[in-house]
C-alpha cells in the first residue's frame, strides 16, 4: 500500500474525529466557510471561538511544515492569477451551496443530511468536470 494512501487515510480519520468531537462538545458544525463567514460578520460573543478555530488551522499547517517540510510541495505549478480565480470561484460556490466540503461532506453526511448528500455529489461532479475541462479543453 502506498505511503501517500496511508497518510490520506490517517489525515481523513483525524479530520472526521475532530469534526465529531467539535460537534459533540460545542454543538456546532466544523464547516470552514461557515466559521470564516461568521468571523467576518460575528454576532455578539461569537467571534473568539471562530478566531481560535481559524488560527488553529493556520498554526497546524505552519507547524507541520516546520516539522515535516516534504508535506507541502515547494510550488503549486499554476499562476497567481489562476490561484486567485480558483479561490474566488470556491468562495462563490460555498456561498451558493450554503457550505463547503468540510461542512457538507465531513459533517453533513455522517448526520444523514439529504441536503449535504446532494451538495457533496455536486461538489464531486463539478470537480470532475473542472479537471476534464482544464486538462482536455483548456490544456492546463
Amino acid at each position: 500500500m502506498p505511503t501517500s494512501f496511508l497518510y490520506g487515510l490517517l489525515g481523513g480519520a483525524i479530520i472526521g474525529l475532530s469534526a465529531g468531537v467539535f460537534l459533540i462538545l460545542n454543538g456546532r458544525i466544523a464547516g470552514i466557510s461557515g466559521i470564516l463567514g461568521g468571523a467576518l460578520t460575528p454576532a455578539k460573543g461569537d467571534f473568539d471561538w471562530r478566531l481560535m478555530f481559524l488560527a488553529g488551522l493556520i498554526a497546524g499547517g505552519v507547524g507541520l511544515s516546520m516539522v515535516w517540510a516534504d508535506a507541502f510541495p515547494a510550488a503549486v505549478g499554476s499562476s497567481n492569477g489562476r490561484l486567485i480565480a480558483a479561490g474566488l470561484l470556491v468562495g462563490f460556490g460555498t456561498r451558493l451551496g450554503s457550505g463547503c466540503t468540510s461542512g457538507h461532506g465531513v459533517c453533513g453526511l455522517p448526520r444523514f443530511s439529504p441536503r449535504s448528500l446532494v451538495a457533496t455529489g455536486v461538489f464531486i461532479l463539478t470537480g470532475a468536470m473542472t479537471v476534464l475541462i482544464a486538462s482536455r479543453v483548456v490544456g492546463g
